[in-house]
């Protein structure tokens, strides 16, 4: 196994690929190569857990999600068995393997419905001081609820896939019409995702007690944002065009449980949260993250540090807050952080912090310089985790900018 890989054997986190003439399938990253979860099962090695092989040939994890924790954590354990013993019928056979670098990653999950939050009050702070009031940044509900909405779930792509630039109405410096054109103003925000794995009914509530019986597991998500465009509709109703052309995930979902031993203690909520909200326990998890831009046909220069562990709002708060007036979640649903933005410049999470709304321009490692991401530019996100000598990584999230249509 390479050294330092995002994918060791306490990781194993669960992917759809295809490789050669197997169409897409489920499998398990290890190192630098994919289990093929599918084969595993066709030599019985599932039977004991009670999973058919056919929810293994499958072009999304959905179907096995919905298996339920004590079935997928079973699967997961059996297959961290499997590749650590040194006697494991599953070594030598290389029909169970593909390399990665062979294999083409698709969208991991079906996904029916998707939810931004704004929960880093780092960046929701940076936001305000640059649009409203410095001295008075958050909004009065912002330290009272997780802030969100509900995003375009079918514009959600997979790592590697190229975005065009969008376009839509924009009003130009100085004028006071809109025109309709090509955003001059394209961000990433950097976020992660949690993938709901358990569903309820409609009326029914999750609690923060029993929140993560509902979060399968989790993804580098980098929620594509045209500035222009956002600060001309959101008013009344927020984001719109601006958010909907396209978001860009990474291909491996990273298990909850494979999380665990990175959590920690969150922010001190003040004022106090209403009952609902209060949680026990550590729900921040600490996982680094890092951004870079690499202009077409150059090297890539890293343009931001950050945390997962700077969420004022956690995954528990964020998820019972969802469903408390009884909104119904689905295997498969997505649950994005919002922009996580750490404590100083080094690690805003987007451009539009990064170059303080095109003030301050980012130099770039080939002496260009950026405010925006220009066309043919590539984002590249990537995360782990890592303590005590373990480490559990989600690999990377690409995306290309195109020009527009």
């Amino acid at each position: 196994m390479p050294q330092n890989s995002d994918f060791s054997i306490y990781n194993l986190p669960f992917g759809i690929f295809s490789a050669g003439r197997k169409k897409a399938r489920v499998g398990v990253a290890i190192g630098n190569q994919i289990l093929d979860l599918y084969a595993v099962a066709e030599l019985g090695h599932f039977d004991e857990i009670g999973v058919k092989k056919e929810v293994f040939d499958n072009e999304y994890l959905n179907d096995f999600i919905a298996l339920g924790k004590p079935i997928t954590n079973a699967v997961r354990l059996k297959v961290q068995q499997l590749l650590s013993d040194q006697n494991s019928p599953i070594k030598g056979n290389d029909g169970l393997f593909e390399k990665q670098a062979d294999a083409n990653m698709h969208l991991p999950v079906f996904v029916r419905d998707y939810t931004d939050f704004y929960s880093s009050i780092e960046h929701a702070t940076n936001v305000g001081k640059m649009f409203r009031d410095p001295d008075n940044a958050l909004l009065p509900n912002w330290k009272h609820i997780p802030v969100g909405y509900h995003g375009r779930a079918s514009s959600i792509v997979v790592s590697g896939t190229d975005i065009h630039r969008p376009k839509g109405q924009v009003v130009p410096k100085d004028a006071k019409s809109p025109v309709c054109k090509a955003s001059g103003r394209l961000d990433f925000e950097l976020e992660m995702a949690f993938i709901v794995g358990k569903e309820t009914e409609l009326g029914e509530s999750i609690t923060t007690a029993n929140a993560e019986d509902h979060i399968f597991g989790f993804v580098i998500f980098n929620d594509w944002s045209a500035r222009d465009i956002q600060k001309w509709e959101y008013v009344p109703l927020g984001p719109f065009l601006g958010k909907s052309f396209a978001s860009s995930i990474s291909p491996w979902v990273v298990t909850l449980e494979a999380l665990e031993p990175f959590k920690v203690e969150g922010y001190e909520q003040d004022p106090s949260v209403l009952p609902y909200l209060e949680y026990n326990g550590k729900k921040n998890i600490d996982i680094n993250l890092q951004v870079g831009i690499q202009p077409d046909g150059g090297g890539e220069t890293i343009v931001t540090n950050s945390n997962y562990k700077y969420m004022y709002w956690n995954m528990v708060q964020q998820l019972t807050h969802h469903t408390v007036n009884g909104c119904n979640v689905n295997v498969g649903d997505m649950m994005a952080s919002g922009t996580i933005s750490g404590k100083d410049e080094t690690g805003f999470g987007s451009m539009l912090e990064l170059a303080w709304a095109g003030t301050k321009p980012v130099k770039l490692n080939d002496g260009t310089s950026r405010v925006f991401i220009n066309d043919n530019d590539t984002v590249v996100m990537r995360g782990h985790a890592e303590k005590d000598g373990i480490r559990v990584g989600f690999g990377e999230v690409k995306g290309k900018v195109l020009p527009s249509f």
